[in-house]
């Protein structure tokens, strides 16, 4: 099979630069590698035909020879030409490995941290780890906001030490193994694999005289007591973070953060759906059907007054404006809902079972939503016969 044209295998054009020619092959190597399309049976030799293609192009000398004649530059029917080109270009395992490695850090960057570029895995100190806090608070404080002092066990920097890990007056040195990069790199035929390197575990720096206090680490385990500010109309997720309240890095590195997630606890009294309170009261029989006030709370300790209307059913609703749950981040507050629940008497008296039959009768055009049900029951009934 005809071989394609080298310019367009890289994707670029037949006039292109050194440097054009160089990014375009980083792109197409990095699109086509085969550890990065498992699901492409062609693209190991999609990759491999990439590579011969720049290795042909980088060289001037190599790319002149190609813009002149083209393949045949390259496969011996030119003479010695054609047959120095190729040794050239192709002339063994160590030519592609050294093509291949110009470009290792730009294809592996982001699997190694992105750090990009050689050295980037140098790591002299670490940051801490953020930590979490699950903080549970009543509707009360959730309402007016409060200034809480909790207890947070982490890790602090050691004072001994000053944080470094090493023993008072000695200075971390540069790991042997890894010259302080971190990482070491071992030849795998074409490839060039890199890992974390064992002796200072990617620190780049080991310490002979470690810390006593520590251990080495530079920090030490401590409890700390902080004290927090709950704004007002926090609710159950809200998430509050303290920067640089966490974990101490390691060997003096910068602090990670603590976050405070909060958790508002059921309340007795009042159900909450994000701004809107809602309380369920109960009512008498006799004040639903007489309307009548009543007493009712709210969250901020106050009370209220409430007109229920002559006649309420079970379920009605009233609204108190501006009595519900403050905004976290403005805006007002919002309202409270009053739900009726019309309450059947029990453990009725002789005389009051005898004023309740004795009102029954009295009261057949009293009972709109009865009569309505029933009528519909017995227009029901009647169509099932027919």
């Amino acid at each position: 099979m005809a071989k394609r044209d080298y310019y367009e295998v890289l994707g670029a054009t037949k006039g292109a630069t050194g440097d054009e020619l160089k990014k375009a092959y980083r792109k197409k190597a990095k699109e086509l590698h085969p550890d990065r399309n498992s699901d492409n049976p062609n693209a190991e030799a999609q990759f491999k035909e990439v590579n011969e293609a720049y290795e042909a192009l980088k060289d001037p000398d190599k790319k002149a020879a190609y813009d002149r004649y083209g393949h045949a530059a390259f496969d011996g029917s030119m003479g010695g030409m054609g047959g120095g080109a190729r040794g050239g270009a192709y002339g063994g395992q160590g030519d592609f490995a050294s093509a291949f490695s110009d470009v290792f850090d730009d294809l592996f960057g982001d699997f190694r941290g992105g750090g990009g570029g050689r050295g980037g895995g140098r790591q002299r100190a670490t940051r801490g780890s953020d930590l979490r806090y699950n903080l549970r608070i009543n509707l009360e404080d959730a309402y007016a906001g409060m200034q809480k002092t909790i207890n947070v066990p982490t890790s602090v920097s050691c004072t001994v030490c000053s944080g470094t890990g090493a023993e008072s007056g000695a200075e971390p040195t540069t790991c042997p193994t890894c010259s302080g990069m971190g990482k070491v790199r071992a030849q795998q035929g074409f490839f060039t694999v890199e890992r974390t390197c064992p002796t200072c575990s990617g620190m780049g720096q080991i310490i002979k005289n470690p810390c006593d206090a520590c251990g080495g680490a530079g920090r030490v385990e401590k409890e700390r007591s902080l004290s927090v500010n709950i704004p007002a109309g926090v609710e159950t997720g809200t998430r509050i973070r303290l920067a640089g309240e966490g974990e101490a890095g390691l060997r003096g590195g910068p602090t990670g953060d603590l976050y405070i997630f909060i958790e508002v606890a059921e309340h007795q009294i009042f159900m909450r759906d994000g701004q809107s309170l809602f309380c369920r009261v109960p009512v008498s029989m006799s004040s639903a059907a007489l309307g009548g006030d009543i007493e009712v709370p709210t969250i901020d300790g106050g009370r209220s007054r409430v007109k229920v209307p002559a006649g309420s059913q079970t379920g009605k609703q009233m609204r108190l404006r501006g009595k519900g749950m403050p905004g976290l981040r403005g805006g007002g507050h919002g309202d409270m809902f009053i739900e009726l629940a019309v309450e059947t008497p029990v453990n009725l008296t002789s005389r009051q079972k005898e004023l309740l039959r004795e009102f029954d009768k009295l009261s057949e055009d009293n009972n709109p939503e009865s009569s309505n049900f029933f009528s519909k029951v017995k227009h029901f009934w009647d169509g099932m016969k027919s």
